[in-house]
């Protein structure tokens, strides 16, 4: 008989923590918050490497370190990326 090879069609639901691990692995945080619900997520990014660029190569830095895994596994991300500096700002402008 012919073998046949039973791809499942699910993947497994990616979590906060998990994504949380991908950029941490990457990226020398001071801070991060990931939020989510396996499709949309959300994360606050605290990063000293972003000291001196915009923000559209900030964004680039953390889809670099997410690679395939943006395409393959990450539907939708919105990123806030501060610098240490701007985060202190913001916390005294609450």
């Amino acid at each position: 008989g012919v073998q046949t090879c039973a791809l499942p069609i699910w993947k497994t639901m990616l979590t906060p923590e998990t994504l949380r691990g991908y950029i941490e692995a990457g990226l020398a945080c001071d801070e991060l918050d990931v939020s989510g619900d396996g499709h949309h997520f959300e994360a606050r990014i605290v990063c000293k490497a972003f000291e001196g660029k915009r923000l559209i190569a900030r964004h680039q830095m953390v889809y670099a370190v997410l690679g395939d895994r943006m395409r393959q596994e990450i539907h939708a991300l919105s990123m806030k990326t501060l610098t240490p500096a701007e985060a202190a700002e913001n916390r005294s402008s609450n």
